[in-house]
């Protein structure tokens, strides 16, 4: 026996309705990673620094001495320099190890949990804001535009690396002269500077334009892919792959556009690192540092700038990340909330003055394109309500959150979707914790346990959107996927669309089984006869209104065979 009731849970939530409130949290939760990539990244450009700076010395003093004669080649303490060296190359290479792991760590595990809560956001959201994206375009923003943003978490140890490799690089150019010290200041000052402005002017509309251009191009390609047996039947395969190519330049030309600003960022980057050597080395040298000294103020002024580099690589990202939170707080925004409150399962059709309730079975007929199936759409939820068209436990339709009226109908679409993956994968969409023997009810009332235990049973991959199965088959599978949902009503759009007379009076007569022991409620859109002969009351479509109501009269009632 299914309960009618659905309960109203009226228990805040406080799920987060922004990316950047769940970059947010995901931050928090990430701290010690993000702590330790931070940490690990400023040891990295300080280890850099040293290594260099102390290495342009170390070679520059052993010259030297060298050329001094054996007295100074004896005098000459190269143990120490040369250890010192070998723990600065170690700490930069552990370094930059755990600040990859950590980094890559906290950015992949956040992404990994964001992922869902965005796919629930869509699908629970407006229904007007799924339906307005493709396919294509929905895994664009769920794949590509949350890659984007993985940088909002990498790049966080960009600071910490300038901060340490500015003070160290400082420091020892201080060794040499303050002026070299400050040469080396204003070199990263200028490095910096100069990215920021060629990342705002050129990387960023670039960066933007990749992710717009991206979910374009899905889009496009969702749509051919779609039609592809009819693209073949027709033989326009040329055409299908000239549509498909001029797609493709959008996006190579926004790429284009990034890889130019970050080839500019590049460029400026090494014209400031020959600046920061050049004007560093001549500082010390014309002050009289000497040339050990003077070598390590140019080597520490090279390393200085490319400490830098981090900084420069998230500006560059910049665009594409903003672009990429921006499209996707569009699958954010919260639906309004459902405040009605629902007494039972009772449907009331406004416009014929007519409530029903489970187990009453209620088919609609009518002609092609006159709105039965939007109609359904808008009962389960998957399109606006219209105000005033019906009500659900006794609430108007409209006034209630998508959640509320989706729990009362379970909906077996006459346009199949199926997954890529096993049929258990396909059934277990309408109950993850359903076991084998309940798969096996479901679609031996379905018709299609026959066909399924002579082979690999649950087991069998079905392809891309089921390509493996007949489409009979496909049908009878999304007929088993929403028997196995417990809810008060069972919505059916043509479900014996494609199958022969054998098979679809097998399939009825375990539908009607299977509703007498549920007591489940029936709505059934069909041309068929043989379906609606399940059906005690029958509404017949004639037209569609102005506001796209659906305009029935009710047939007289008929006993149900």
């Amino acid at each position: 026996m299914i309960d009618p009731v659905t309960k109203q849970s009226d228990t805040p939530t406080s799920a987060p309705t922004s990316v950047r409130e769940m970059v947010r949290a995901e931050t928090r939760r990430e701290t010690v990673r993000l702590r330790l990539a931070a940490g690990m990244g400023a040891m990295v450009a300080a280890s850099a620094v040293a290594l260099l700076g102390l290495s342009g010395w170390f070679i520059t003093s052993a010259a030297i001495a060298g050329a001094a004669g054996a007295a100074a080649i004896q005098a000459f303490n190269y143990l120490t320099p040369s250890a010192c060296i070998r723990l600065f190359a170690i700490l930069r290479t552990v370094g930059r190890y755990l600040e990859r792991t950590a980094g890559h760590e906290a950015a992949l595990g956040a992404l990994a949990r964001m992922r869902p809560h965005l796919f629930r956001a869509l699908a629970e959201g407006p229904p007007q804001r799924a339906l307005a994206l493709s396919a294509g375009e929905a895994s664009a923003r769920l794949v590509e535009d949350v890659e984007a943003i993985q940088t909002l978490f990498i790049r966080r140890s960009a600071p910490w690396a300038l901060g340490a490799g500015a003070a160290l690089s400082a420091g020892l150019g201080l060794l040499a002269h303050p002026l070299a010290g400050l040469w080396v200041l204003v070199a990263m000052g200028l490095a910096s500077a100069g990215a920021l402005v060629i990342a705002r002017r050129r990387a960023d509309p670039a960066g933007a334009r990749v992710q717009v251009e991206t979910g374009r191009l899905k889009a496009d390609l969702s749509a051919l892919h779609a039609a592809a047996p009819e693209l073949k039947a027709y033989g326009l395969e040329d055409w299908a792959r000239a549509q498909a190519v001029q797609a493709a330049e959008g996006l190579e030309t926004a790429r284009m556009a990034r890889i130019a600003a970050e080839g500019r960022i590049a460029g400026w980057h090494a014209l400031c690192v020959g600046l920061g050597a050049t004007g560093a080395f001549g500082v010390a040298a014309a002050m009289g540092a000497g040339a050990p000294m003077a070598a390590l103020a140019a080597l520490v002024a090279v390393t200085g700038v490319e400490s830098a580099a981090g900084l420069a690589q998230a500006m560059m990202q910049r665009g594409a990340a903003e672009t990429a939170t921006a499209r996707l707080d569009e699958l954010m925004a919260p639906a309004p909330a459902g405040r009605a409150p629902m007494q039972g399962a009772a449907l009331r059709l406004n416009a014929l003055d007519l409530t029903v309730t489970p187990p009453t079975r209620l088919a609609i007929v009518g002609p092609s394109g006159v709105g039965k199936t939007s109609l359904v759409e808008r009962l389960v939820g998957l399109r606006p309500a219209l105000d005033g068209e019906a009500m659900l436990g006794g609430a108007p339709l409209e006034a209630l959150g998508r959640g509320q009226a989706a729990a009362l109908f379970t909906y077996a679409a006459q346009d199949v979707r199926l997954i890529d993956g096993t049929v258990r994968d396909n059934l277990r969409l309408a109950d993850p914790t359903a076991d084998d023997e309940r798969l096996w009810a479901a679609l031996q009332d379905a018709g299609l346990d026959q066909r399924l235990r002579g082979g690999r049973g649950l087991d069998l991959a079905i392809g891309p959107d089921g390509a493996r199965l007949s489409g009979g088959e496909r049908r009878r599978l999304g007929l088993a996927r929403a028997l196995l949902r417990s809810a008060p009503w069972l919505v059916l759009d043509e479900p014996t669309e494609g199958l022969d007379a054998a098979t679809e009076r097998r399939v009825l007569d375990r539908l009607d089984a299977r509703l007498k022991s549920t007591d489940q409620g029936l709505i059934l859109i069909s041309h068929r006869p043989a379906p609606v002969c399940l059906c005690g009351l029958t509404l017949r479509a004639t037209a569609m209104d102005a506001d796209g109501r659906l305009m029935m009269t009710r047939d007289k009632a008929r006993a149900r065979v």
